[in-house]
């Protein structure tokens, strides 16, 4: 777990960095380091199950905004038959920047889920005793 976490602590980093020339940068940073931060402190073996559960709820609560957002993953598939999402760099279509987004929402919940799922299997760790022969 310590190296997946180091390599999503650099991908959030990298994610938080390219940021800077969005549209709406003071609000995907945050998002990027706030899950930078936690799998960095999970690197260190300090788990926060608080931290991962609101990460996970805001984040998702967000990405069902991204679903049903007017240039969101329902227009996407439905208007514009799920059109590429790579081509270029830049969004030049709307529903294009809003996808990207809601993927990398669900980028963001899955990396704190299994942070979150690893937190509980260790601190339920039980030592096993061995018995008398």
């Amino acid at each position: 777990m310590k190296i997946f976490n180091i390599i999503w602590v650099v991908l959030f980093v990298t994610f938080a960095g390219l940021q800077y020339n969005d549209p709406d940068p003071y609000l995907w940073m945050p998002i990027y380091l706030y899950c930078a931060w936690f799998c960095y402190l999970a690197a260190k073996k300090e788990f926060y199950p608080i931290g991962y559960a609101a990460g996970i709820i805001i984040f998702t609560g967000y990405a069902i905004y991204k679903i049903f957002d007017n240039n969101g993953l329902i227009d996407w598939f439905k208007f514009h038959h799920a059109e590429s999402l790579v081509q270029t760099m830049k969004a030049e279509k709307p529903w294009i920047e809003e996808v990207r987004e809601f993927f990398g929402l669900l980028i963001c919940v899955a990396v704190l889920a299994i942070n979150w799922i690893y937190a509980i299997r260790e601190n339920n760790k039980v030592p096993v005793k061995k018995g008398k022969k």
